[in-house]
């Protein structure tokens, strides 16, 4: 069986100490005599030291092995064929182990991994269509699935394509970037090549504690008209989602994530007077304001609040035609598997309640290359149980928790915003 490197330390620490204990008895036997007064002392701490160490081993040993069970039979329920024709079956299989694992008091906690961070469209979280190619309708999805799914619903930033990346501690990250890039230009024969340096800085991503808790009946978890796998995973996921997307999309960087708004550079201002209302022809000018590079990624998008897609909607292209007669600029196709609502200008556009609305120096319509947002997670999204929580009521206690931070890592101008002009 291979065991964790903590593992590992750990035995090895406990060859050298039982070394030094042994050596010390062999040392006296061999001069036929007692142990001095120091020996005595090095030999009782040695053996105080030993028992500690088996304390530890053996409770690392039991953890890894109800992780190993966890994941096994997790694995094997993930592995199970969907049956074509009959939407569900994985579902069942999954709901009736979770709740046989409920029955036997298995307290082993689901650690809920990102195994496709990318897509096919962009670079974002993976999201996959549902329908089976006969149209026979949906299929069943796994509460991994269900879960990550719900997290990246809730948060425009994560559906936009932001870059996932994970570490398994959660001190402090600190990220190179570039601030300025270097510059060429044309030099005459013989003449001295100017200098030209990039600029760098740094970014650091800390690991804020977001979590959540729900309970439920033994009634409720044993019934089996009740879907407790999809209730659990929505609540969880649009939970920790919702409470991470907030501050992934408006935090101010101070004890919680440098959202994405703020760090958002200037693209477009509005038009004095117009009480921070735009045009189509601003809404053009901040597309053509990222660099071509950012512009033309496959993770470029538009992020607004839903009342301002509203007005997006009733934008026309009257180039060329009379007032009032042009096509909209909104598209409300949008890209297959990207979450998005529709496109603007050929690219998709996510909505997020927390992106300010139009408004006098408010940004309130975001666009450029989303995956320039790098989000920082610390290992996986925990998903634990507990009996005892709420023992004299009956209730089963599930939390989760996902340790994760944000900010925008490319502020040369990857994502700028427009702001409404003064009133």
């Amino acid at each position: 069986m291979q065991y964790s490197p903590q593992i590992l330390r750990l035995q090895e620490q406990r060859k050298r100490t039982w070394e030094i204990a042994k050596a010390i008895l062999d040392r006296a036997d061999r001069e036929k005599r007692n142990l001095s007064t120091e020996e005595d002392a090095a030999y009782l701490r040695a053996n105080a030291d030993l028992d500690a160490l088996d304390e530890r081993l053996e409770r690392e040993m039991a953890r890894e092995e109800r992780d190993r069970e966890s994941e096994a039979t997790f694995a094997a329920i993930k592995g199970q064929p969907v049956v074509r024709g009959v939407p569900g079956v994985v579902e069942s299989m999954l709901a009736d182990e979770f709740r046989h694992r409920i029955n036997s008091n298995s307290r082993a906690p689901i650690e809920v991994t990102w195994e496709s961070p990318r897509s096919g469209y962009q670079p974002g979280i993976e999201r996959r269509d549902l329908l089976t190619s006969s149209g026979g309708g949906l299929q069943g999805t796994t509460f991994y699935h269900q879960l990550v799914e719900h997290l990246v619903d809730s948060s425009a930033v994560l559906a936009a394509g932001a870059t996932l990346i994970s570490t398994d501690t959660g001190e402090a990250l600190k990220v190179p970037k570039t601030t300025a890039m270097s510059t060429a230009a044309i030099v005459a024969e013989g003449a001295q090549i100017g200098e030209s340096d990039p600029t760098f800085a740094s970014t650091t991503l800390d690991a804020y504690k977001y979590g959540f808790m729900v309970q439920v009946s033994y009634e409720l978890a044993n019934d089996s008209t009740f879907d407790l796998l999809g209730y659990l995973a929505r609540e969880a996921g649009q939970a920790i989602g919702n409470g991470a997307g907030a501050d992934f999309m408006a935090g101010n960087g101070t004890g919680k994530p440098n959202g994405l708004v703020g760090a958002a550079s200037a693209g477009k201002t509005g038009a004095t007077g117009a009480g921070g209302a735009f045009t189509a022809e601003d809404l053009i000018d901040l597309y053509h304001s990222v660099a071509e590079p950012y512009a033309r990624s496959r993770a470029a998008a538009w992020v607004m609040r839903n009342s301002t897609l509203g007005v997006v909607r009733k934008l026309r292209d009257d180039s060329g035609a009379s007032a009032g007669t042009g096509g909209f600029l909104f598209d409300i196709t949008p890209p297959p598997g990207s979450g998005a609502v529709g496109t603007l200008l050929g690219r998709p556009v996510y909505v997020d309640p927390n992106v300010p609305a139009v408004g006098t120096g408010a940004k309130s319509v975001l666009f450029g290359d989303m995956s320039r947002y790098w989000v920082r997670q610390v290992r996986t999204l925990r998903f634990e149980r507990s009996d005892e929580y709420a023992f004299d009521r009956d209730l089963i206690t599930f939390r989760g928790l996902w340790r994760a931070d944000g900010d925008l890592i490319d502020t040369t101008g990857a994502v700028k915003a427009f702001t409404g002009g003064a009133s």
